[in-house]
């Protein structure tokens, strides 16, 4: 029997990331010839400007989060107000994969004892980046929650576009600035896509959740699965 399209989809947004990731610190903590060349992009890439620190400040926690809960918020009031099965399980599957950022970000971290960029104070600690690992799942949760309910092909393409200039602008605006280095922010991708395919996982196999079928209550399914209605007549 044929595997589905789906289900081959899912472990390659899992695995591919986890590997590139697992490659990626590995280099960092070895100090490898990735690591060398990743410190030579940067300083050809690093340009301290007030452009970059305000891109760099969308993956600021008092930036991100709130974005992420009024997408939390809406998404619940819909999924209760329709009737939807579990309606609260996407909403918190997406608090539970923002609550894992700094719960994975710090002990790698401390592990990996990064040292930061010449435009940086002389610390250590950088790796992953944690702004951008926010951005990347703040704003992706919301995209993934948001993207079912909302019917216009048009609108739907410009959350989508909305998010990756949100990540791409935070990453651009971090490495630019010189807050960190650009493997710190590919890492930071990695992990975050891991962490939004638990969630779009989640939401998918949660009925109601505006796919299958979009807005339907449970009184709708129970008419509509043969229980006699006063408007339908016998059957």
């Amino acid at each position: 029997m044929p595997v589905p399209a789906r289900s081959r989809v899912l472990p390659a947004l899992v695995g591919l990331p986890a590997l590139l990731f697992a490659l990626i610190t590995w280099q960092v903590v070895a100090d490898g010839p990735l690591a060398g060349a990743d410190e030579r992009l940067s300083g050809a890439l690093v340009h301290p400007d007030r452009l970059s620190e305000l891109l760099s400040d969308l993956g600021n926690v008092q930036v991100a989060v709130p974005v992420l809960a009024v997408a939390l918020v809406y998404a619940a009031w819909h999924g209760r107000a329709s009737g939807a099965d579990r309606w609260w399980v996407p909403p918190l599957a997406g608090v539970v994969a923002i609550a894992l950022v700094p719960a994975l970000v710090a002990p790698l971290k401390e592990w990996t004892d990064r040292p930061g960029t010449p435009a940086v104070p002389p610390a250590t600690g950088y790796y992953p980046s944690g702004h951008t690992a926010t951005a990347v799942v703040a704003y992706g949760t919301a995209t993934l929650l948001l993207f079912p309910l909302l019917r216009s092909p048009a609108v739907r393409r410009t959350l989508v576009v909305l998010c990756a200039v949100l990540v791409l602008g935070t990453s651009y605006g971090l490495v630019r600035r010189g807050y960190h280095w650009p493997l710190d922010v590919v890492a930071s991708w990695c992990l975050g896509v891991v962490l939004l395919a638990g969630v779009r996982t989640v939401a998918r196999r949660t009925p109601g959740d505006g796919r299958t079928p979009a807005g339907v209550s449970r009184s709708r399914r129970r008419s509509s699965s043969g229980t006699p209605s006063s408007s339908s007549g016998p059957s």
